[in-house]
């Protein structure tokens, strides 16, 4: 994805301010051997961006005055109550060098699982988003989590899906982390019993 950036040559807060009531929003790239550099971005362009989830996870284009740059989304800092972007940080990536982000996780084929059709189940998602490390090129969009064949009470771990080529997950404590659940409600498994018993009384 490609966006616009222009040199910012003014710092602090009160520059920071004319920039926003301009429309403007002030940001940051580091990284690299580069020294960090000030730019600022177009408010509209910024913020509608942002509100696709490809651009919190994927390798950005950068357009710097007619010079382009590959950066990763670090963090976007939003006023408490308004739509509003205050400030965005990038990273600088290169294409030899590993980077960690956070990649969504989506969840597919629940609603044909076996816990769904046959045991009444409610497919709870543990994870949205997981930790990743990989070079640039092999960065994906999103992990996808199949699951058609999840069976009523269990789990899926990360240990029971493959990631794609180049892709190591990162975790933190737990090495085999839950991603989602199949929890049947209580109201059923009592609706099971009623039904069980209610058979052995015509039986009888």
């Amino acid at each position: 994805m490609k966006f616009n950036a222009t040199s910012r040559s003014v710092q602090g807060s009160s520059a920071s301010r004319r920039l926003r009531r301009a429309g403007r929003v002030p940001a940051i790239v580091y990284g690299g051997e580069a020294q960090p550099l000030n730019i600022e971005l177009d408010h509209n362009e910024i913020y509608h961006a942002l509100r696709k989830e490809a651009f919190h996870a994927s390798i950005l284009d950068m357009d710097l005055e007619g010079k382009s740059q590959s950066v990763l989304l670090r963090s976007v800092q939003w006023h408490p109550y308004k739509q509003q972007v205050l400030h965005v940080d990038f990273q600088r990536v290169s294409a030899s060098q590993r980077i960690h982000t956070k990649v969504p996780v989506h969840f597919i084929n629940g609603e044909n699982s076996p816990a769904v059709k046959i045991g009444g189940a409610i497919i709870s998602h543990v994870i949205n988003e997981l930790d990743v490390s990989c070079l640039p090129a092999d960065l994906p969009a999103a992990i996808e989590v199949d699951l058609s064949n999840i069976e009523a009470g269990a789990s899926v771990h990360l240990a029971d899906i493959t990631l794609p080529k180049g892709v190591t997950a990162v975790v933190h404590g737990d090495e085999n982390p839950v991603l989602a659940l199949a929890v049947v409600p209580a109201g059923n498994k009592g609706d099971d019993a009623d039904a069980g018993q209610a058979e052995g009384a015509s039986e009888e």
